[in-house]
């Protein structure tokens, strides 16, 4: 079956799933295959459920007139996900970086959602899988998509490229994560840089942080470049309120002040960003202040989470070199004599962990705190003055029997450390 055929199905039943436990009736299910399962042997089971159709690559699970036989599951569903791309003639924003780019990606489908039919990447699906899947629920009515880009090694941002064709492109910035992926700081923005490779050679246009000297230098090429930072931009905004949360001065390109609900001045770019697109998609300003303003964060990014008398700041949805020597910077800049740290370890850094795990404890070094608690990982590898425990469980037995009071708390860590169970009640 060519993929023009089965996208002719998919017409008819135009959802797609891939887990049959979320299945419903009259979905098509791509049986995929994972390190511990293989989505085949659950073709008969998917037809019991009512799946419309299952496609598999194994013959052995065939089930005559039911089920559709390819050669390569996750290719077809790739395939057919850039099918249904190309039928689909509206601005396609990719957004990719080391740090912020799901909360830069809800910043602005907030936005553009006031004014414009928008479809974007739910939660983080934004892998190999994740990206067709959020193509394929792209409805003919859209007027626009934003698609997240997470890659951890070389060639993976081009590869989604091919499938999402992307007309825009973010690139929120380059860190040091995914380091053992991509080698070194210089491999990440190779790996980033492949969005704007791909807008280079495709007439496309970029949304730059203009204050980051090496996406200026990356983003030379392009054919559009529309700029937001500090200085010199198109946009321009700057940090007028921290405390409790970040609130920050347009000055130009848009003018008043915009009052969030998110923590930190690292989030400075991606409300910037945000402002720029919409202001690009001709939103109303008074649309893109209350869109930004109204948005609440969740899943453990940028949350302010005020316990008693306590308030916690929960960014624990992952953690690299980069963002957590951001987040520390930012919490030891807070007015207040009481301030705690539960930090988890940092994954996928390869053979520099131990180093970035050094520098992060020699960074808490420079300031005065209360309480400093460091889990998992290279942590353990280290000699340090500050407490130690395995894993967030162990945390959160020690921190039941603190009694903080009118205490900052910042809980950060990558995910694998589930940071945020330190803290539950």
């Amino acid at each position: 079956m060519t993929v023009a055929q089965l996208y002719d199905i998919y017409l008819q039943y135009p959802s797609v799933q891939t887990d049959t436990r979320k299945l419903k009736a009259g979905d098509i299910f791509f049986a995929l295959k994972g390190p511990s399962f293989n989505g085949n042997s659950f073709a008969q089971k998917a037809m019991e459920s009512g799946a419309a159709s299952v496609v598999i690559d194994e013959k052995e699970f065939e089930i005559p007139g039911k089920t559709i036989l390819v050669d390569d599951v996750l290719t077809t569903l790739q395939q057919l996900a850039n099918h249904h791309r190309r039928q689909i003639n509206v601005p396609f924003l990719a957004i990719t970086g080391s740090n912020g780019k799901t909360t830069t990606k809800e910043l602005i489908h907030a936005v553009l959602s006031t004014t414009l039919k928008t479809y974007t990447t739910e939660g983080n699906l934004n892998n190999h899988i994740g990206v067709p899947l959020t193509i394929l629920k792209i409805k003919k009515e859209a007027e626009i998509a934003v698609i997240e880009m997470g890659a951890n090694h070389l060639k993976e941002i081009e590869s989604y490229g091919k499938i999402a064709l992307p007309t825009h492109g973010i690139i929120t910035n380059c860190g040091k994560a995914h380091l053992e992926g991509f080698g070194s700081i210089e491999g990440v923005r190779k790996g980033k840089g492949e969005l704007y490779d791909h807008l280079k050679t495709n007439n496309g246009t970029a949304f730059v942080m203009w204050d980051y000297d090496y996406l200026r230098e990356m983003s030379k090429g392009i054919p559009v470049i529309i700029k937001y930072g500090t200085l010199d931009a198109d946009i321009e905004g700057l940090v007028d309120q921290r405390e409790p949360y970040l609130s920050v001065k347009l000055n130009k390109g848009f003018s008043g002040i915009i009052k969030t609900q998110l923590v930190g001045d690292y989030n400075l770019p991606n409300i910037l960003a945000a402002v720029t697109v919409g202001k690009y998609f001709n939103v109303p300003e008074e649309k893109i202040k209350s869109a930004i303003e109204n948005y609440i964060p969740s899943n453990c990014r940028s949350q302010l989470i005020e316990k008693g008398t306590n308030r916690i700041i929960l960014d624990a949805y992952n953690a690299n070199p980069s963002s957590m020597k951001l987040a520390i910077e930012n919490f030891a800049s807070l007015h207040t004599d009481s301030k705690v740290l539960l930090l988890g370890s940092m994954a996928e850094l390869g053979d520099e962990s131990v180093q970035e795990h050094q520098a992060i404890v020699d960074q808490i070094k420079k300031d005065s705190w209360k309480e400093v608690v460091l889990v998992g990982g290279d942590f353990l590898n280290l000699k340090h003055p500050y407490h130690s425990f395995e894993n967030s469980m162990q945390a959160k037995e020690w921190f039941s029997k603190q009694k903080f009071e009118n205490s900052y708390i910042l809980v950060k860590g990558s995910r694998s450390m589930q940071m945020e169970k330190a803290i539950e009640d």
